[in-house]
């Protein structure tokens, strides 16, 4: 079992209560310049929002190929050498600006791929940024690509300050997909060839993540993993007439629900699997104080996701089953028919959507190979089908990154920053961390109500702004610690 992320004694600003004074809180190093930072964040930002890079979707491949070659464009106007690397499926951008082999480098990891979106669901164009007043609309102003120009624009003014640090930026197109392609690409490029040296990083950061409301800065130390899977049931060469067959044909729809209850209880989420949460890492006291600095609430958290009610009334119990608890999860259910009115028949085919959130030491294999062999027990006939695997990632909350990264939040923002635990996952950071053997810093801007993978997605110029400040304050602290031997 992995060491606790919370050692004894505890981070030593959690027990002072207050963060170094050795650069306080005041106004914002941008105020000076902040209206001609603003129209060159909405310029840069309109040039990525505005092309449609969906991953998932085939006939999107043009315009995720488009984005890459634009993203290009923007790392090569802050002076870095910048290419778009094949992969075996979407392109990955290699950005590398370096000032001198003994500054330490920072490797800056955003995705430029978003999530699909239906015009008509919409009450601005999802592919067009749209202003109004301090927000900006559009598929991909959180997720991620306004985090991306954000920390772009923090690295320059860095730059400008005359920072001594050397930067790489690695964009990718796949995440919203599960990184398919990332490891073996990024195993290449640490690998080096004949026409590139080995890619090596002291550290890196991530702007992908999501504070649990507005107003309480924080920055995760840990993600979900996942594993995904569908199960499908063919009982039947075609649908029947229920009037013929009824009472004695197999109802796959019936028998998937069926399965479905028998493997967790919908109403509160407990799994029943046997097994399934045997691995669960416990979370200490300390740590779950330390969760509880979040400010978390369940009535904000309605308001900000448009959901009616939640499973528990809590707070706390909320707040520990998204981000340190595994779920089970009912994405879809497809068979029969789904026309208007009640076409009579029995259904010769379904298929369920499925999903599970795994937590530390939860492993992705193990998991799908319990969730298999319960579903087999069930029911002999599905088929269980894997989709993708993501492991968890937890870290040890300390160490001078991020305490370096704790500084610049709180500089930026003016509170101190809480330490939570993701409930999404990010593939690319699990790779990363193995790959380049390098600290990660999850060191995002999103907000709940900035609608991350949901209907009139946005983001806010209040959020841009610190955020920029924040990743300035940032790089100008990890140039002062010493470099890895």
């Amino acid at each position: 079992m992995a060491a606790d992320p919370f050692p004894a004694p505890a981070h030593p600003w959690y027990v002072r209560g207050n963060m170094s004074k050795r650069t306080s809180f005041s106004k914002s190093a941008l105020d000076g310049r902040s209206a001609g930072l603003r129209r060159e964040f909405e310029e840069k930002l309109a040039a990525l929002v505005e092309i449609p890079s969906v991953s998932m979707d085939p006939s999107r491949r043009t315009d995720v190929d488009k984005v890459a070659r634009q993203a290009c464009v923007l790392l090569r106007e802050l002076g870095a050498h910048a290419e778009c690397i094949p992969t075996a499926g979407l392109p990955l951008v290699l950005g590398q600006l370096a000032q001198d082999p003994k500054f330490p480098t920072v490797t800056i990891y955003n995705h430029l791929d978003v999530q699909p979106a239906e015009a008509e669901e919409w009450r601005t164009p999802p592919f067009k940024l749209v202003r109004h007043g301090e927000r900006w609309h559009g598929r991909g102003t959180t997720d991620d690509k306004g985090p991306a120009v954000a920390a772009l624009l923090g690295a320059r003014l860095a730059l400008q300050d005359g920072v001594r640090l050397n930067f790489q930026f690695l964009w990718e197109t796949e995440e919203e997909i599960g990184s398919p392609s990332f490891q073996t690409a990024l195993r290449r490029l640490a690998d080096g060839d004949k026409h590139r040296a080995p890619l090596r990083t002291d550290s890196i950061v991530v702007s992908d993540t999501l504070w649990p409301q507005a107003g309480r800065p924080a920055i995760p130390y840990g993600l979900r993993g996942l594993v995904g899977f569908c199960v499908r049931l063919q009982t039947g060469a075609k649908d029947v007439h229920s009037g013929t067959t009824g009472g004695a044909a197999r109802n796959p729809l019936g028998e998937l629900c069926e399965l479905i209850n028998a493997c967790y209880d919908a109403r509160t989420g407990r799994v029943k699997i046997p097994g399934f949460y045997d691995d669960v890492r416990r979370s200490s006291a300390v740590e779950r104080r330390c969760l509880s600095r979040a400010g978390f609430s369940r009535r904000r958290f309605q308001l900000a996701h448009g959901l009616a009610s939640v499973r528990f009334p809590d707070d706390a119990r909320l707040r520990e089953a998204i981000m340190i608890a595994p779920t089970f999860e009912v994405h879809g259910l497809t068979g029969g028919y789904s026309g208007a009115g009640i076409k009579t028949i029995v259904p010769h085919l379904a298929e369920a959507k499925l999903s599970c959130r795994l937590v530390p030491d939860q492993r992705p294999e193990r998991m799908f190979r319990l969730i298999q062999g319960f579903v087999r027990r069930h029911c002999r006939d599905a088929e269980v089908i894997h989709e993708s695997s993501l492991s968890p990632y937890l870290v040890d909350a300390s160490g001078p990154h991020l305490e370096a990264a704790q500084q610049a939040m709180f500089e930026a923002f003016g509170k101190r920053p809480a330490l939570t635990r993701e409930g999404g996952s990010i593939g690319a950071v699990v790779t990363m961390d193995r790959i380049l053997r390098a600290p990660v810093v999850l060191l995002g801007l999103a907000l709940p109500e900035h609608g991350y993978h949901a209907v009139d997605e946005n983001f806010d110029w209040g959020q841009a702004r610190r955020g920029i400040e924040m990743f300035r304050r940032y790089f100008a602290r990890l140039a002062e610690i010493p470099r890895r031997s």
